[in-house]
């Protein structure tokens, strides 16, 4: 039993963390209402919107690159943002999440500048990434839109399978998660959404992804990766950025 959950997660990870293809939450609070689109469904913004906040910065995952929003940064900046995808270094997430978050924010105040306004996409170890940048780093202060793409905020299995600090700030009931559930009401004047996949084999528990702090927004994409390559996902990330 214990070697084929092994093989399975093996195979989840080594699948869901390449972009090539181009939640169990101790929080009392209730959990934002859960929207479900499917293919057909997924709302669009018209094409001579214009966005309020134009600066968008896009954090990768585990083991990405810049590339993996290939797709989305094309969109958005057909629409007009200035899309700004930092390499995180390292990507593994040796030195744990906290000196990622870190460099990031040098990265982001180099770019913009300290006080610009930006909205943050994180897809999947990158919205954690993101949420320390945010919560701890001062990011709050600044930031319009928050949206996280099958992030693990309440942990998952599949770090278990990594020996890096980050892989077990990514564990549940890391102390690392639990520091950041602490401080998630300094996120409460940005509008948040998180998305998901019921069928993610990265993110394990797959409601992992689920996150009270954030409007929950579901939909039925086959694998981790495949969620940034959606035609319905980003349409709808990209309805929500042009408000």
């Amino acid at each position: 039993m214990f070697r084929n959950l092994n093989k399975l997660l093996i195979t989840s990870l080594v699948a869901s963390t390449s972009c090539a293809f181009h939640p169990t939450s101790n929080s009392s609070a209730p959990v934002k209402p859960m929207k479900t689109f499917t293919s057909s469904e997924s709302p669009t913004s018209s094409p001579t919107s214009t966005p309020r906040v134009k600066r968008v910065v896009l954090v990768h995952g585990f083991l990405d690159t810049d590339s993996c929003f290939k797709m989305l940064r094309r969109r958005l900046e057909g629409r007009g943002f200035d899309c700004f995808v930092p390499n995180l270094k390292p990507n593994d997430g040796r030195g744990g999440l906290e000196n990622i978050a870190a460099r990031l924010k040098q990265d982001i105040d180099t770019r913009f500048g300290a006080a610009e306004p930006i909205n943050v996409v994180g897809f999947s170890m990158g919205g954690l990434v993101s949420r320390q940048y945010l919560q701890e780093l001062g990011g709050a202060t600044r930031c319009e839109n928050f949206i996280t793409i099958s992030s693990p905020h309440h942990g998952t299995l599949t770090a278990f399978l990594y020996p890096s600090l980050g892989a077990k700030d990514m564990r549940p009931g890391s102390r690392f998660l639990t520091n950041l559930r602490k401080t998630q009401d300094r996120l409460e004047p940005i509008q948040i959404t998180s998305y998901r996949t019921p069928m993610d084999l990265m993110i394990l528990p797959a409601k992992s992804s689920i996150w009270d702090c954030a409007e929950n927004v579901e939909f039925p994409v086959l694998m981790h990766p495949l969620m940034l390559i959606s035609d319905p996902v980003l349409s709808d990330i990209e309805r929500r950025l042009m408000r």
